[in-house]
This record gives C-alpha cells, sequence and structure tokens, in this order.
C-alpha cells in the first residue's frame, strides 16, 4: 500500500529535497505540499494524506495549531491523517505541545535521510516515532516546569492492572517492546497485547500520548531513572 504524504516547510528548499527524498520510494507518493499552516489544512482537505510532516515553525499559522486542528477537525471531517513534527532543535516549546495535541512523534529536520524515510514508514503504520534520548528528555523537561492540567490525569490511570502500568511506566522511559519484554521476561507478542490495551483503555492514539499521560499523571517522575 503507498504511504501518502503531505510535506508542510516554510523553506521552499526543504520542500523540495524531502519531497524529491521520499518521492523516490516505491512505497511513498508526496501528495502535495503547504509553505504555512493555513495552506497545510487546505491542501491536507483536497489530498487525503496519511502522513503530514509538519514544520513547527511557519508564518499564518505555525504547526502546532496546524496540528490540532487536523487532530481534532470539526465535526462531519472524516479524515484525520497522522502528523509527524519537524523542528530544527531538539528541545522545542511547540514539540511537546504538538505530543500532546496527537502528534505522532517529531524528527529533527538535519536527520539523515534514511531516518526520514524511515519515520513516515513507522508514523504511517500507527505507531509513534519516539527517540527516547530526545523525545523522553523533551517531555520531562516541560512536565517539571509547566503546570499540570486541570483534571487529574492520575485518575486515568486506575483502570490499568499493575502489569499494565508496569508496561506504561517502561514505554515512558523509552524502552522498546522488545527491551520490555526482555525487562520483565515476557514473550514481546504479550507486550504488545499489554500495549494495545493501554492504548484503549487510556483512549490514547499511540505511544507518544502514552508517554505524554505517563509524565503529567506523576507515574514517571522527570530526571528519574
Amino acid at each position: 500500500m503507498t504511504i501518502r504524504v503531505l510535506i508542510a516547510d516554510d523553506q521552499a528548499m526543504v520542500r523540495a529535497g524531502f519531497a524529491a527524498l521520499l518521492s523516490a520510494q516505491s512505497d511513498i507518493d508526496v501528495v502535495g505540499d503547504a509553505a504555512d499552516g493555513r495552506q497545510a489544512l487546505e491542501v491536507s482537505g483536497r489530498t487525503h494524506p496519511d502522513v503530514v510532516l509538519m514544520d513547527v515553525r511557519m508564518p499564518e499559522m505555525d504547526g502546532l495549531e496546524a496540528a490540532r486542528r487536523l487532530l481534532d477537525p470539526p465535526p462531519g471531517v472524516v479524515h484525520r491523517p497522522r502528523v509527524l513534527m519537524l523542528t530544527t532543535f531538539d528541545v522545542d516549546d511547540y514539540v511537546y505541545e504538538a505530543l500532546r495535541a496527537g502528534a505522532s512523534g517529531f524528527l529533527l529536520k538535519d536527520a539523515p535521510p534514511a531516518d526520514l524515510i524511515s519515520a513516515v514508514r513507522v508514523v504511517a503504520a500507527g505507531d509513534a516515532l519516539l527517540a527516547p534520548s530526545v523525545t523522553r528528555r523533551l517531555i520531562a523537561d516541560f512536565a517539571r516546569h509547566r503546570p499540570a492540567p486541570r483534571r487529574d490525569p492520575r485518575l486515568r490511570l486506575n483502570g490499568l492492572t499493575p502489569r499494565e502500568t508496569e508496561v506504561l511506566e517502561l514505554i515512558a522511559r523509552g524502552l522498546s517492546n522488545q527491551e520490555i519484554a526482555a525487562r520483565l521476561v515476557l514473550a514481546e507478542q504479550t507486550v504488545k497485547t499489554h500495549v494495545g490495551r493501554i492504548l484503549g483503555k487510556l483512549d490514547l492514539r499511540d505511544r507518544a500520548q502514552a508517554v505524554v499521560l505517563a509524565y503529567e499523571s506523576g507515574l514517571v517522575q522527570p530526571g528519574a531513572q
């Protein structure tokens, strides 16, 4: 199945470079591009991409607001693409907010070409792109300095079993399913089942939102190992 991609970035050379790289892949089709968030919404509405590569900082409407609107569309709009945020810096105020809004992860613009291609495929498959060394640190930093949400997120964890809570904690620490399986002495398929149940019970789209909730609920403390 071909992955339909929309590229939103205010730099024409970046858009052209990403488009050339991705279009060269047999399983990826670049269906459009946009120079700002407002254009991204308009082009997405016409082309229905599977994945939107969304620059964080753009004129007119930034990537955060565009991501929010794509991931929480008005009544009657059925299509919701996966959003992969693009940023120049590995610590960016907008990235954390984008993850909370439902973005499936983020990628640094200077990442190797192979990483961009892999990221599109990972996100299109329904998983989250979480680089533990960057994403975990970023989320922990903002969880430490920002006020807690009005609704106590700890209450949402009450429906999890002890094992599911344990798996959620390890997800938030940046472990892959394979690493969690090794840590808990479980089959990897069993871990996948636990992850699916966690996402279902907590009404989360993917692992990115699971990590955010784990920090906001206090299940994982910033800076703890």
